[in-house]
């Protein structure tokens, strides 16, 4: 009987750790703006398509998807990393997006969306 209750309660918590290690935390954090400027340090933001990385979860002010959930980052070198991410449209649900993201400097990222294109982002002010 005492193998049975370990057994009902060890399958849940077992279950629990996988879905848990599923969904990673993005390697940045805060609002980015899109832009090809080459200037140093945070832009200012206010007229720019924003990206905002918070914990697990992605928002996009300009893109076809406001809203997106992470479910795994793989680090490919210590810049570069391979991230999917799940969304849900009122039309779709459980879609998955693939893309690259490499840190360039401190406040200067990319983002290779595939199929989408090359996105240059800075940090906000």
């Amino acid at each position: 009987m005492a193998a049975r209750k370990l057994l009902i309660v060890a399958i849940p918590l077992s279950l629990f750790a996988v879905t848990a290690a599923q969904a990673a935390s993005y390697p940045i954090v805060g609002q980015w703006g899109v832009t090809a400027s080459m200037e140093k340090g945070p832009v200012d933001c206010s007229r720019l398509r924003v990206i905002s990385f918070n914990g697990n979860q992605r928002t996009d002010s300009g893109g076809g998807v406001p809203a997106f959930r992470n479910q795994s980052v793989q680090p490919n070198g210590s810049s570069n990393f391979r991230i999917v991410d799940e969304f849900s449209t009122g039309q779709i649900r459980g879609g998955q997006t693939k893309y690259t993201l490499k840190i360039v400097e401190p406040d200067r990222v990319e983002i290779n969306q595939q199929p989408g294109g090359l996105l240059k982002l800075r940090k906000c002010k």
